[in-house]
């Protein structure tokens, strides 16, 4: 079944409040990259928001598909444009505001907290969601309601 906007949105939320903040945690106590600090949690919280914008678009081009269906490639593509998006954000341009002056951050440290948040989120939603939530899938992604 090919995920609903709500499905998305519903989807993405539920993803990013469980498996990204968990990955997000060692950023957060410094235990990985050694500067502590929640820029981490506020980078996610860039990540959700305009994930849900992002998601509007994904779901209109998605809908121009002959299957309407959104493959792991298209995920992947969606990722890194979403990354640079994050990233002229937060450390080039700095439109989006942060806790800690734009020159402090390290743009291989975001690059290594989104990929790895990135990928703990694609693997779940692969494997985890369709064993936990098995009506998941053929509620359109929904998996309130």
């Amino acid at each position: 079944m090919t995920p609903t906007l709500l499905g998305r949105w519903q989807t993405r939320i539920l993803l990013l409040l469980t498996v990204g903040v968990t990955v997000s945690l060692p950023f957060v106590f410094g235990i990985v990259g050694g500067s502590p600090g929640n820029i981490f949690f506020w980078i996610l919280a860039y990540v959700a928001s305009f994930g849900l914008i992002w998601d509007v678009l994904y779901d209109k081009i998605q809908k121009y598909r002959w299957d309407r269906d959104w493959p792991a490639a298209y995920q992947l593509l969606a990722g890194i444009w979403e990354f640079i998006f994050i990233l002229c954000g937060v450390k080039i341009f700095g439109f989006l505001p942060i806790p800690i002056p734009k020159e402090n951050i390290s743009p291989g440290l975001v690059l290594f907290h989104y990929a790895a948040v990135w990928l703990a989120v694609f693997i779940t939603s692969q494997s985890l969601m369709r064993i936990l939530f098995v009506r998941w899938r053929f509620r359109g992604g929904q998996w309130l309601g």
